[in-house]
């Protein structure tokens, strides 16, 4: 499987961390870490991604890049790794 690393920036609502969730079970990807910080005073936020799959990651990108809150989304590192369930 393949693991990749993305950056996405997005305003900060209840919903945006479930929303981004939800679309990468949806295309298939697996998460293997999250870390998320809020920017300063700003209402911004920055959520790093690990996740695996044997699918492109350019499928996961160009649907979080859609949604509404996200404001940047950066592919920003792939590894290929056995990853056993």
């Amino acid at each position: 499987m393949m693991q990749h690393q993305l950056a996405v920036q997005a305003r900060f609502r209840p919903e945006t961390l479930e929303r981004v969730l939800r679309v990468v079970r949806h295309r298939g990807f697996q998460v293997c870490s999250m870390n998320m910080v809020t920017l300063g005073n700003t209402d911004d936020i920055n959520i790093e991604l690990t996740v695996a799959s044997l699918r492109p990651v350019e499928l996961l990108f160009s649907q979080l890049s859609k949604l509404v809150d996200v404001g940047r989304v950066e592919i920003q590192q792939q590894t290929t790794q056995q990853i056993r369930a």
